[in-house]
C-alpha cells in the first residue's frame, strides 16, 4: 500500500500542472509577466490589467503574517489568496491599488476555467517568480 501511495504522490508531483504554463494559457492575456514602471506608464492604454509583478507585490505587501520570519507561511496564505481570487475576484477582497480598480476593474472569475491542481501552480509561480522582485 505504501509503495502505491508513494506512486500516486511521485506521478502528481511529476506530471502535476506547470505554473508558468498555466500563466501563459489563462493569465498571460491580461497581465504581462515583467514589465518595469516606466514602460508600464508608456504602455498604460494597452495594459487590460495590472503586470504580474505589481500583482505579485501587493499581495506580499498587503498579507500580513504575525510570525514575520516565517516565510513558509506567507507563502502559503498568499497562495491560498490567489487560488481562491482566480475564482472569486470582489472589489472588496482586491489588493490592488485604487487607481489600478479604476483603470482596469475587477479581473473577470475564471471559475471552471482551471482546476484546483492548475490554480495552485499558477499561484504558487507567482509567488515564486517574483519573489524580491519590485516593480521600478
Amino acid at each position: 500500500m505504501k509503495i502505491v501511495l508513494s506512486l500516486v504522490v511521485a506521478g502528481v508531483t511529476l506530471f502535476g500542472a506547470d505554473g508558468y504554463s498555466v500563466y501563459k494559457k489563462q493569465c498571460m492575456q491580461c497581465h504581462v509577466e515583467m514589465i518595469g514602471k516606466q514602460d508600464a506608464l508608456k504602455n498604460l492604454k494597452t495594459l487590460k490589467a495590472p503586470p504580474m509583478v505589481e500583482v505579485s507585490n501587493r499581495l506580499k505587501e498587503n498579507i500580513i503574517i504575525k510570525e514575520a520570519d516565517d516565510d513558509a507561511m506567507k507563502r502559503r496564505v498568499v497562495t491560498a489568496f490567489i487560488k481562491d481570487y482566480i475564482e472569486n475576484p470582489d472589489f472588496d477582497y482586491s489588493m490592488c491599488h485604487l487607481g489600478a480598480l479604476d483603470r482596469f476593474g475587477v479581473m473577470p472569475s475564471l471559475k471552471g476555467k482551471l482546476t484546483d491542481e492548475e490554480r495552485q501552480a499558477v499561484a504558487e509561480w507567482v509567488y515564486d517568480r517574483y519573489s524580491g522582485v519590485t516593480f521600478k
